[in-house]
């Protein structure tokens, strides 16, 4: 589907309903088998790229994001390689994307456990590789799409930005859970589907792993929204590596019911990071006693892809007939990104060259 639709109305006055929600994680689901990539040594990359000191006498504070001002994804092991730890704080991400689409609390905090989701399950991979999380219910919401890259960038967006309150798993309804995983260099991408079970994304997201991926993991993402400001927002991805010892899973479930109970609120883990907790803390506390050793730390930051080109590939795509009457009645095409909502405008002299370029067919006008 193209990120481009018709504008045919103004943006609505921007406002926020404050609503908490709730998440509860599901422990470790078994399952017999599961897939995983073998992990790269250490590497410290960012899409921005992150001011650390090489001089400290902790080893793990140069990772740590004091007062989680910028945004971050890090990702940890255990000594023994049997658990993956992956801990992000994105609430810049979220304010500016909640900006970009003038979005109400519900929407907001679809999109923010969406895009949390497509960056914990990105991470580690290949930086061209996307992976693509869209829901599609049958609520008022209208459906959620989040694209994450391995090199920590992400968009999206929802249906309907403007929402009264109403709890998540209202607004979402029931439908299905898509999962398209791709890379530029793949003849053909990943495509995984499952039914949408509750309504919160990542509980859902979490089932997606289980039953379609076969992943045996523990996976949870919340938004916290004060007045019209997203005042926290991540989440945490603990998976099971092959080969991993039944005690290291019993060490790890521990570690995760004092992390609920540190958190206090019901809402894991946004407490956790209003209280000044970093995703370092948070992945020491998840792999207490299991000799934590770090794997990769980034930025992850707000970026589309949608260019003029991309508009003018979109439009070739229709029948040119349906164009013509567009230029016909109107003289221009306007449209708008669904990702970003930058807004293009192309004359009718314009699209007619463009497409006489294109094609090689002798212009009409």
């Amino acid at each position: 589907m193209s990120p481009f639709s018709q504008l045919n109305r103004n943006w609505k006055t921007f406002m926020m309903y404050v609503v908490l929600t709730v998440y509860r994680p599901q422990l470790f689901q078994a399952r017999a088998a599961f897939s995983h990539k073998h992990v790269a040594p250490f590497r410290s990359r960012s899409a921005r790229a992150m001011g650390t000191s090489a001089e400290t006498t902790d080893p793990l504070e140069v990772y740590r994001n004091k007062n989680n001002n910028r945004d971050q994804i890090f990702s940890a092991i255990s000594g023994d390689g049997g658990i993956k730890v992956t801990v992000a704080t994105i609430r810049n991400v979220i304010n500016d994307a909640s900006m970009q689409h003038t979005m109400t609390f519900v929407p907001t905090d679809a999109l923010g456990r969406a895009m949390t989701c497509g960056l914990l399950m990105a991470n580690g991979m290949q930086e061209e590789q996307t992976v693509q999380i869209t829901m599609k219910g049958d609520g008022p919401l209208r459906g959620v799409v989040a694209i994450a890259t391995g090199s920590g960038t992400v968009r999206g967006y929802v249906g309907s930005p403007m929402l009264g309150e109403m709890s998540l798993p209202e607004a979402v309804g029931k439908g299905s859970v898509q999962v398209v995983k791709n890379h530029p260099d793949w003849p053909r991408p990943y495509n995984g589907i499952t039914a949408i079970r509750h309504g919160d994304i990542d509980r859902d997201v979490g089932i997606y792993l289980a039953e379609s991926e076969q992943r045996s993991c523990a996976l949870a993402a919340a938004v916290s929204v004060k007045g019209i400001l997203c005042t926290s927002a991540g989440g945490y991805l603990i998976e099971q590596l092959p080969g991993v010892e039944p005690d290291v899973v019993k060490q790890v479930e521990k570690n995760l019911a004092q992390l609920v109970e540190m958190d206090g609120t019901g809402n894991l883990p946004t407490g956790l990071l209003l209280q000044g907790q970093t995703p370092v803390d948070i992945a020491a506390t998840i792999l207490d006693g299991l000799d934590m050793k770090p794997l990769q730390q980034m930025e992850p930051v707000l970026v589309c892809q949608c260019t003029e080109d991309r508009l003018m590939r979109s439009l070739r795509l229709l029948p040119r007939e349906e164009v013509e009457d567009i230029l016909a009645k109107e003289q221009q095409i306007e449209a708008r990104c669904q990702f970003c909502g930058k807004v293009y405008r192309l004359g009718k002299e314009e699209i007619e060259e463009r497409l006489q370029n294109a094609t090689g067919e002798p212009s009409k006008s």
